[in-house]
């Protein structure tokens, strides 16, 4: 029995692959295969897309964020600039004043010290004028007295000149 059954087995075989239908079987088995092998290499360059595309969906969202956290910075930025914008305007009105009151400060001082210079210019040329009397009266005291001295002794050119005279 098992012969009749393996005999029919072929026998059917032999019916198909000469109809036809085994060749259109594994042909339609082939372009299985090739879909599935197909399906999966586009499965796997999707898994190794995965990560760059997860890396880049993490970069996009990063510089979405600093974008974000630059933006809300510049408005805090102008919040805190229009804050203190009053203060600054008082700041420079008070700085104004204080480098007005230094200067004026500073323009006393420089007439009191140009004050203070002619006095000792003054004061130098009196004392000046003192000495250069004094100077003078004691060069005149020492000339008159010279000439007294002169008047009373003879010279010694004139002693000279009697000693030879006399001889």
């Amino acid at each position: 029995m098992n012969k009749l059954l393996e005999f029919g087995r072929k026998a059917m075989f032999y019916v198909r692959v000469l109809s036809g239908y085994e060749e259109r079987r594994i042909r339609s088995y082939r372009l299985q295969l090739q879909k599935r092998l197909q399906q999966s290499e586009e499965r796997k360059a999707a898994v190794r897309r995965i990560p760059e595309q997860i890396i880049l969906t993490e970069v996009r969202r990063m510089v979405e964020d600093m974008q974000a956290m630059n933006k809300k910075l510049e408005e805090t930025e102008a919040a805190i600039n229009e804050y203190f914008k009053p203060l600054d305007k008082e700041a420079e009105i008070i700085m104004k004043t204080q480098l007005d009151g230094e200067e004026k400060t500073m323009r006393e001082m420089m007439k009191a010290m140009q004050a203070q210079a002619l006095l000792e210019k003054a004061e130098e040329d009196r004392i000046a004028t003192a000495k250069s009397a004094e100077v003078d009266r004691i060069v005149t005291a020492k000339i008159a007295e010279a000439n007294r001295h002169i008047q009373g002794k003879p010279s010694a050119s004139t002693n000279q000149a009697e000693v030879r005279r006399s001889t």
